[in-house]
């Protein structure tokens, strides 16, 4: 038995292939002292079991990215470790059974496209050449990849275990972690049962443990085993080998060739939960009980789609577990509750096509103790507490599992484990023909069914497709209601963090590019940034006194900001942050009329001179005291309320019932999302992320580089904005407006400069007032490039395979000189 070091710099905990990764990465980045603990032996949890799958697009350009990654590595290892891998390229067809599937393929080509990965929209019978015991009965289309292939999952893992060794680090079987040692927010060390080692860093890479592994730190994480089948054929002469890789995901199935045997596997609605009270301490490479009633609707369709295979024996019928998230994207990247704490887990049966790219990514995170790209898709701070909770995570699973292969229209919403979190005004809104959206457990209205419909029986719920849903007249309303006339907006999900105390200017000068030193009442907009100049939030503050601020931003990064921001508070700074977004709801009240709506229910003045854009005042409107905010995520004249939640539903009556003589109208977030689309106003998430530079974001009015070093020194990231200042733009996001008004567009569409794919969309949606699709999306351009000339090009938007001409922009299309918003 190997001797347990009493320390390390790293301890990674799990010995599957995502920690064999990390631990090849760490010592191929020079840290030797690395040490791998694995409880019973290397890829004996999920990893040994998994199908090896190894395909290269995913929904987004650096998950792409780091599938591509793997595959290069997986196929060089064999030369360096002299262990093989089993990497080959055999391509992969997806074949669609309905249109709506189709021009999901269509549009995930054009996304490829818009990626760098070579695809092909090929017919019914040149994907019956390629897959001959292909039965294309009842197909619509298909589209081929030529570089995605397969491999030994088993083998990557020992590979890359090799290879770690061979670089210095240490892997040690039979030991098991049995809690983690912190201090001070900060990680120390692992126990064992062997006894403790200290350690600088701990990751946690422990496949289906890792919600157990999360708790020891008390790192809430959301992940659950579920039972995962799979059959394998016997052997035939009649299979064809190296056929390419078959998805049929209308029928939750996929296809692998091995061997002259025939893989079939299934991601199916209605998933099993596995393991519900933990996971048998003895589990090594065990297989679970056979469910043939759950899988046999799974092979009826396949022998229908592969007849060969009612000819052949079932030689395996697997059964193992593998571990699933609430939004089937696997976490990633440090703990925001614990210092050092990484975590790699939770990967959703893609855990062989991204472990080579995620472990890589990590790696270099942990090193340069930064993300080294844009990972918001998988960031573990995505995530919230409540979703690690036993009762969430099992009945969500059970749903996430099977949307693998479900159709993934845009604006799909879960439909298990909902309601757990509720605005309060709630009732309110359903009882107004709210249809509910889901955002960071938050119900929403994303819109609203009015009356009259409701008493024909339209029902407040989506029903999803690529073109027009159902709720698009209705958005289209509420969006004219804001343009036109006055809107009310429910906003109160929206993160509100209190940063008070006499450093807390100093704190905020330090922390945000733009200048927060201004008089209480003042509101900035303005950005955190990172060393590179990155976007990190993007969000309001507010100055209540001089010694409180209000910090306002969106409900699905309040986690990752206030994380942000407390990480960024120096130890000796007189300042606190506290998470107060519960305490007050937001009704946010835009458009034209606004102002007369409100007058109709406060004493306040609201003209111009008395209460100009961006400030905030404490007023009364009806009985209570609020505090409006003067500023807009809508591109009109409006004001945010805040009010406490007790207060909640009389503002929001006393506003219902004055708005009526003014044609108020309920609205989502849907038409939100649309009106700020018109406006260009930016979307964390999608348009701005860490990885995009604030000056090329089109943000640089918000960022005030000359304002003074404060008792903490420059802000963050100063540094790389006057260095791009100096070395010009070498892209620009830009919005566009489809010429056609008839195509829809989404996100990650591409766009077409004088013929040629330069990038593609990162926001979309449906102008309704400008009477077509909007998009954003960046431009390569020339440092010394003027904007008339970027903009003298000739521009197209690809939608799912057809090029649609499209005006293009660097200033807002609606409102360009915001006269509306401060009218």
């Amino acid at each position: 038995m190997t001797d347990l070091p009493s320390a390390a710099r790293v301890v990674i905990i799990g010995g599957g292939v995502i920690g064999c990764s990390v631990a090849y990465h760490l010592a191929k980045l020079g840290w030797r002292d690395v040490l791998l603990l694995e409880r019973k032996q290397l890829t004996c949890g999920t990893t040994w079991h998994a199908a090896g799958l190894i395909g290269q697009l995913r929904a987004t350009q650096n998950m792409t990215r780091l599938a591509k990654y793997s595959q290069e590595l997986y196929g060089a290892l064999e030369a360096e470790t002299g262990l093989a891998t089993g990497f080959k390229r055999v391509g992969s067809i997806s074949v669609a059974l309905t249109t709506e599937r189709y021009e999901e393929l269509l549009r995930g080509a054009s996304m490829a496209r818009s990626f760098g990965v070579d695809i092909e929209t090929i017919s019914l019978e040149e994907a019956r050449r390629r897959h001959p015991l292909l039965n294309i009965d009842g197909a619509v289309g298909a589209v081929y990849l030529p570089k995605d292939g397969q491999g030994d999952p088993s083998n990557i893992a020992l590979s890359l275990a090799k290879g770690a060794r061979q670089m210095g680090a240490t892997i040690l079987e039979g030991v098991k972690v049995t809690g983690i040692i912190r201090a001070d927010g900060r990680v120390t060390g692992v126990v064992t049962e062997r006894g403790p080692v200290a350690a600088e860093y701990v990751v946690n890479c422990a496949g289906m443990w890792g919600r157990e592994v999360g708790r020891m730190a008390g790192v809430p994480l959301p992940l659950q085993a579920c039972e995962h089948f799979y059959i394998v054929t016997e052997p035939s002469p009649d299979i064809p080998r190296n056929l390419p890789v078959l998805r049929v995901p209308d029928e939750c199935a996929y296809y692998k060739e091995d061997a002259g045997k025939i893989m079939v596997g299934a991601f199916e609605p209605g998933a099993k939960p596995w393991a519900l009270d933990g996971i048998p301490e003895d589990f090594c490479f065990d297989q679970l009980p056979e469910d043939v009633d759950h899988f046999a609707p799974i092979l009826d369709k396949a022998t229908k789609r592969l007849p060969v295979l009612e000819r052949l024996g079932i030689h395996t019928f697997f059964n193992g577990p593998e571990s699933f998230t609430p939004d089937v994207r696997y976490l990633l990247g440090e703990a925001p509750s614990l210092r050092n704490f990484y975590v790699a887990c939770g990967f959703n049966s893609v855990g062989i096509q991204s472990a080579g790219g995620a472990g890589k990514a990590l790696a270099e995170w942990i090193v340069g103790g930064e993300a080294p790209f844009d990972l918001w898709d998988v960031d573990v701070r995505r995530t919230f507490p409540y979703q690690s909770t036993r009762s969430f995570i099992q009945t969500r699973v059970s749903e996430s599992l099977g949307l693998l292969y479900a159709d993934h229209f845009p604006y799909r919403q879960f439909e298990t484990a909902r309601n757990v979190r509720h605005l309060p005004l709630h009732e309110l809104h359903a009882a107004r023909g709210a249809c509910f959206g889901e955002t960071a457990g938050w119900e929403r209205p994303h819109w609203f069914v009015p009356a009259e419909d409701r008493a024909r029986g339209v029902k407040p719920e989506y029903s999803y497709s690529w073109k027009r849903q159902r709720w698009f007249p209705y958005v289209a309303a509420e969006h004219k209601a804001v343009r036109e006339h006055v809107g009310l907006f429910d906003m109160s999900a929206f993160g509100k963090f209190r940063v008070e105390g006499r450093d807390a200017e100093a704190v905020l000068q330090r922390i945000c590019a733009n200048d927060v030193a201004v008089a209480p009442g003042r509101i900035v907009y303005t950005q955190w940034l990172n060393a590179k100049g990155g976007i990190e939030a993007d969000l309001t503050v507010t100055r209540l006194s001089d010694r409180a601020f209000l910090v306002v931003t969106s409900a699905a990064t309040s986690a990752r900001d206030f994380a942000w921001l407390q990480r960024n508070i120096p130890e000796d700074a007189h300042c606190i942050a506290t998470d107060v977004t519960s305490g007050e709801a937001c009704i946010a009240v835009m458009g034209p009329r606004s102002r007369d709506v409100l007058r109709a229910v406060t004493p306040a003045d609201l003209s111009n001179a008395a209460f100009p854009f961006a400030t905030a005042q404490t007023i009364e409107l009806g009985m209570a005291h609020v505090r409006a905010h003067r500023v807009t995520y809508v591109g009109e004249l409006g004001w945010e309320i805040y009010v406490s939640s007790e207060f909640a539903r009389h503002v929001f009556a006393t506003i219902e019932a004055a708005g009526a003589a003014h044609g108020l109208r309920l609205c989502g977030m849907q038409a939100m999302d649309s009106l700020r689309l018109e406006k260009a106003y930016r979307h964390f998430g999608h348009d701005i992320g860490d990885e995009d530079h604030v000056l090329e974001a089109g943000l640089g009015f918000a960022v005030k580089a000359d304002k003074p070093a404060g008792r903490f020194g420059d802000f963050i990231g100063r540094a790389a904005v006057l260095a791009k200042r100096q070395a010009g733009l070498t892209r620009r996001l830009v919005q566009f407006q489809l010429r056609d008004p008839a195509p829809l567009v989404y996100h990650t569409e591409p766009i077409l400069k004088d013929g040629a794919v330069v990038g593609y969309l990162t926001s979309g949606g449906y102008g309704h007032h400008l009477g077509a699709a909007i998009g954003l999306g960046y431009v390569p351009c020339r440092a010394d490039e003027s904007a008339d000339a970027l903009l003298a090009a000739r521009y197209e938007i690809e939608v799912a395979g057809e090029r649609v001409a499209a005006i293009a922009s660097l200033k807002p299309l609606y409102d360009p000189t915001s006269a509306r918003v401060k009218s």
